[in-house]
């Protein structure tokens, strides 16, 4: 089994550390594993992009121009990843700030409502957990087990009192998370 994802969206929605937390939990399955980042200098809204693949075998080069899974959080990664999702793909979005819906009609198109979700649970930081949870709901590739442990390893000490709050996140996306259309058949 290899997965190759693509996160992307702003600086600051936790797009490389949803990315890490994927990373680690696969580490924690004994699978081969690549995370390359790529942002712009901005520490907030800037964009930021992270390239994970996780593998049963050796991982050859972390770059890639096209991918199993593109989980997209705002329009401009939309309009820049959207055809680099494999055909019978994935491509998973959040709503917020979307303006124009995927159109593609050979991929698996799911959407999660995060943004507003985390609104709702009081804490907009665990918007990226609320992802996390909705894409392994879809793809369920690492264990929920291992998800734990890839958090402890990547939430910075400081932030370990978020840490019950991250794992609600993480089970609230794979609650509210739906399928906007499956054309890959």
């Amino acid at each position: 089994m290899t997965e190759e994802i693509i996160i992307a969206g702003f600086g600051g929605q936790g797009v490389l550390s949803m990315g890490k937390i994927l990373a680690y939990s696969a580490i924690m399955q004994n699978q081969e594993v690549s995370w390359f980042p790529s942002y712009g200098p901005e520490m907030r809204g800037g964009t930021a992009n992270v390239t994970v693949i996780l593998s049963d075998d050796r991982i050859s080069s972390p770059v890639l121009r096209v991918y199993d899974t593109a989980i997209i959080l705002n329009q401009q990664s939309m309009d820049k990843f959207e055809s680099a999702v494999k055909p019978g793909g994935l491509l998973l979005y959040d709503s917020n700030g979307i303006t124009r819906k995927p159109e593609r009609k050979d991929i698996r198109v799911w959407k999660v409502d995060a943004a507003e979700e985390a609104t709702n649970m009081g804490n907009k930081r665990i918007f990226n957990m609320i992802v996390l949870g909705a894409f392994l709901k879809i793809k369920p590739i690492v264990q929920m087990e291992n998800v734990r442990k890839g958090l402890e390893k990547s939430i910075p000490a400081r932030y370990h009192d978020l840490f019950d709050m991250n794992q609600a996140a993480i089970r609230r996306g794979e609650e509210i998370v739906y399928q906007e259309q499956d054309y890959s058949k």
